[in-house]
């Protein structure tokens, strides 16, 4: 196992507190959660107020969201994202720290086109609105893209944006670069290791040990795929003239438990990803193209969520159940810091009582020594 300092794990570890549920828990039960678990990043889909006074003063980074259904109203209207940004952000800086506003969640998937075009302009009217109040020096925009937007990701030299988006990706790139904001990537190699379970190497996706592929181009070895993937944002944006925008990846997880058509989806499988993910980040790693920039991450989900449609696997992404137990126990690799071992501990959090803390220890206790094996296999 890794010996790496806590406080450095937290310092990138990030988490997505999605809301699709009827069962989630109060916010002020979740902010002493993920304090006690030492995540101080967190993204939102939307800018709930319940959540954001929830988590005043507690020193929590938040990403905060507007949704795809306003994207063509802001983008006509400079008002009307002044208003947004008056009744969304302004109220609860400073005391809960939002970091950055994502407008819009994978507008490029989609087939509307007026969508697409009205994405920038909607970036463009909220930080214009973020300026005007003051709050350009605490707060970034951005939007978050699937992975799917490259129209070739590997060799990861030769990454490249999808032809059909070049007209909507440039100008954004642009911005992005005027702006010093990140480009935000959702990406999930469990859907590429679904689609092909015979052809893709579950070590690989998964972080552990395996031959590695290296990029014929510039020669990189790769270990993992997540790297590769972004790595291969890095080639595209740089094949559209812009070596000067940070990636950040906005999603990435590995579900627990799906339906019987969707390989790999088991609890070992989705302990194996975290666990191994959150050693390298509390490494700070970076990525073969990047090895000094560490890699910035935030995991999905913290909760599974019970109303989410699409197959069992899209309900199944949480580190937690609703109920707060731990949906399997996972080690981050951090080593001791304020009595804290290696093992990422769901049970210290003030949100339960103590027979169900113990409870939910016990029964996890057996997941774990399930899980170690695979998580112990992984060494520098």
């Amino acid at each position: 196992m890794f010996a790496v300092d806590v406080v450095s794990a937290a310092q990138k570890f990030g988490i997505n507190y999605g809301q699709i549920a009827n069962n989630l828990p109060d916010p002020t039960q979740v902010a002493g959660l993920l304090q006690s678990l030492n995540v101080n990043k967190v993204k939102l889909y939307d800018a709930d107020p319940k959540v954001l006074m929830a988590f005043a003063n507690t020193g929590v980074e938040f990403i905060i969201a507007i949704g795809n259904e306003n994207l063509q109203s802001m983008a006509g209207n400079p008002g009307a994202a002044r208003q947004w940004v008056t009744q969304h952000v302004q109220p609860f800086l400073p005391a809960t720290r939002i970091t950055c506003i994502t407008v819009g969640n994978e507008v490029f998937s989609g087939n509307d086109t007026g969508m697409m075009a009205s994405l920038l302009p909607a970036m463009k009217a909220i930080y214009a609105a973020v300026g005007e109040l003051g709050l350009g020096g605490q707060v970034t925009v951005s939007s978050a893209h699937s992975v799917n937007v490259l129209a070739t990701s590997f060799p990861p030299s030769s990454g490249a944006f999808r032809e059909d988006l070049a007209q909507y990706i440039q100008p954004l790139l642009d911005f992005h670069g005027q702006t010093n904001s990140p480009f935000l990537i959702n990406a999930y190699p469990f859907f590429a290791y679904k689609a092909s379970p015979g052809s893709v190497s579950l070590p690989y996706v998964l972080f552990e040990p395996n031959p590695g592929v290296r990029d014929p181009n510039t020669n990189l070895s790769y270990d993992n795929m997540l790297y590769a993937q972004i790595d291969a944002v890095y080639a595209a944006m740089k094949a559209m003239g812009h070596t000067d925008i940070g990636v950040r990846i906005s999603e990435t997880g590995w579900p627990s438990k799906g339906d019987e058509d969707e390989a790999g989806t088991t609890v070992e499988n989705a302990a194996a990803y975290n666990g191994n993910l959150m050693q390298r980040i509390a490494m700070n790693q970076g990525t073969p193209l990047k090895p000094n920039v560490p890699i910035d991450v935030f995991v999905f989900a913290l909760f599974n969520e019970d109303m989410k449609p699409g197959p069992t696997s899209e309900r199944n992404y949480g580190l937690f159940y609703p109920n707060g137990s731990p949906v399997y126990a996972i080690n981050t690799g951090a080593g001791g810091v304020s009595g804290r071992t290696g093992p990422f501990d769901p049970y210290s959090a003030q949100m339960f009582s103590s027979a169900s803390r113990l409870a939910v220890r016990t029964a996890s206790l057996t997941l774990l020594l399930l899980v170690l094996p695979l998580l112990s296999s992984f060494s520098c």
